[in-house]
């Protein structure tokens, strides 16, 4: 699904920039808080903290969004966060998270991985990281 309203593009292409290493329109916090609500709240709650009203209807808990951090020694996995969410999880995964990539269809930018690789990825998909880096615990 692309998304259609030209105002919404616009109003963000001016807003901005996320601190994610990537430029475009749809790369903001504002954007990816906006992502996070329609597309991740049912399940991981406003917070992120995994208690979404469709949380205990799942078989396995979903995951806490501010620990991700914590749990990868203070360091936010960007990559690993953006595989999960666009589906790239690998053969042998078995969780629960639906596939995003059709949801976060936007225009590429090039996100910069913490190796260095340039990596053209859905702006979309660097917003809603970006956004999700900003609700780490401390």
């Amino acid at each position: 699904m692309r998304l259609k309203s030209t105002t919404f593009v616009s109003v963000l292409a001016v807003t901005a920039l996320a601190a994610c290493n990537a430029v475009g329109p749809l790369d903001t916090a504002e954007s990816g808080a906006v992502l996070f609500r329609q597309n991740c709240v049912i399940c991981h709650g406003v917070s992120g903290a995994g208690d979404g009203p469709e949380a205990d209807a799942l078989p396995v808990a979903p995951a806490n969004l501010r620990a991700l951090a914590a749990a990868n020694d203070g360091v936010f996995p960007a990559e690993a966060v953006m595989a999960t969410i666009y589906g790239y999880r690998g053969k042998d995964y078995a969780g629960l998270m639906p596939e995003f990539g059709p949801v976060l269809d936007s225009p590429s930018v090039i996100w910069i991985a913490s190796d260095g690789r340039e990596i053209p990825t859905p702006s979309a998909l660097v917003a809603l990281t970006g956004y999700l880096e900003t609700i780490q615990d401390p």
